[in-house]
């Protein structure tokens, strides 16, 4: 499931850059938990949350449906 999430995330990566921000993907876990770092502007953003939770796990689950959630690391 890892390489899916990679790959579903080279498809979002592009608009995270156009505004000066980034992820990583630190784990995906056996049951679907997805564990990203934001990078850059979107570390610490005020809207980052709703970018992790609107933005990139709505369309990781949309790509990947063995996905449950998404959640920030530091």
């Amino acid at each position: 499931m890892r390489e899916e999430v990679e790959k579903a995330l080279q498809k979002i990566r592009p608009m995270l850059q156009a505004d000066g921000g980034d992820v990583e993907l630190v784990e995906v876990t056996d049951d679907g938990i997805v564990k990203l770092k934001l990078q850059g502007a979107c570390k610490g953003c005020p809207m980052s949350t709703y970018t992790l939770k609107m933005g990139i796990e709505r369309f990781l689950k949309k790509e990947v449906p063995e996905v449950k959630s998404v959640e920030e690391v530091s």
